[in-house]
């Protein structure tokens, strides 16, 4: 990557912190999700996004960007097992052991 490459792609990313509202190619630059699947995402509405008064733009909000990329978090093992724990103790089973 050459140096003014290199300079275009942090000019990019400084003009993304600054902005609250993403068109799609901000969008895809923010996320790392390519544009057709963003397009995808947006016409089986399973990302949040906002339509310009004629429909033509879509934006998004970089705050819903963020919760959902992160809404589907992976517990950890112990996280796991700390629950199981505290469900066999909440809910002891009828009858005694077999």
């Amino acid at each position: 990557m050459s140096i003014e490459q290199r300079l275009e792609r942090i000019e990019q990313l400084t003009l993304l912190g600054a902005k609250d509202a993403l068109t799609m190619d901000d969008a895809a630059a923010y996320t790392g999700l390519s544009k057709s699947y963003l397009y995808r995402l947006v016409c089986q509405k399973r990302i949040p996004h906002y339509k310009s008064k004629g429909g033509k733009q879509t934006y998004f909000s970089k705050t819903d960007l963020c919760s959902w990329l992160l809404n589907h978090r992976v517990m950890t093992n112990e996280e796991v097992q700390e629950q199981a724990a505290a469900y066999v103790l909440n809910h002891p089973r009828k009858g005694g052991v077999k």
